[in-house]
């Protein structure tokens, strides 16, 4: 991507990490002596604000701060999508130095299910939203990875299911084709509960009968095993999801 826009690393300012997959962490250990932004989680995102500025005729360079015009065009689409004002009062820095702003959760579900529907947006941006949409469905591997809950939700459900998992325990997701979006947070910002969350409320639009319901429900429930090998308990949605 960056090579196709004439940059190269040197542009990306979401700094670096050694990667969260073990396996990975020790295979990078053993062939680099550090991680570069190419590493990062989020370079792939970066990349794209890049694209995006060379697209536009735009210096990306300082893209990552607030006042750069990448990001008031971001919080432009993201204000006209949540129906959220987003500003200084409630804005933060992510860990890949973004703007990153505190949107109400029925804001976010609504930005979804517009994406998804392409409902309250204008004919381009809803062709956009959609094409963003169908192309994460298609290839869920690329959303997330190995392992992770975004890619697996989609992968049960291929073509039907769109999920993507944010900070602080955020995850969000949508089914195109009823047009429902949804977004949860665990109030304790852990990913293990938010995971379990979704899955459940996902679960919940597909038919008693459609094996769909029954893989999503057992991702609703994990089992929790210590070093060991012993099961010590289970992460599950409580009747307030499944019922």
């Amino acid at each position: 991507m960056l090579a196709r826009a004439g940059r190269d690393v040197e542009a990306l300012e979401c700094g670096s990490h050694w990667s969260s997959s073990q396996k990975v962490l020790i295979h990078q250990a053993r062939t680099i002596d550090k991680p570069t932004a190419l590493h990062n989680n989020c370079s792939g995102k970066h990349a794209g604000f890049v694209c995006a500025c060379c697209h536009q005729g735009i210096d990306p360079k300082g893209y990552v701060g607030y006042d750069h015009p990448l990001q008031a065009e971001i919080r432009g689409v993201m204000d006209s999508l949540t129906g959220a004002a987003l500003g200084h009062d409630n804005c933060g820095t992510d860990g890949c130095s973004i703007p990153t702003y505190a949107v109400p959760l029925r804001g976010l579900a609504h930005g979804f299910a517009k994406m998804a529907t392409g409902n309250g947006l204008e004919p381009l941006r809803a062709k956009a939203s959609r094409r963003l949409l169908d192309a994460c469905m298609a290839e869920p591997f690329y959303v997330a990875g190995t392992g992770r809950a975004c890619t697996e939700l989609m992968a049960v459900a291929p073509h039907r299911i769109f999920a993507k998992t944010g900070a602080e325990g955020v995850f969000c997701a949508a089914i195109p084709e009823q047009g429902i979006a949804i977004a949860v947070k665990c109030d304790d910002g852990h990913s293990r509960a938010s995971e379990a969350m979704i899955a459940a409320a996902l679960s919940r639009f597909f038919g008693k009968d459609d094996p769909i319901r029954a893989n999503l429900a057992a991702m609703a429930t994990v089992k929790m095993h210590n070093w060991n090998g012993i099961h010590v308990g289970d992460i599950r949605a409580t009747a307030a999801l499944t019922a």
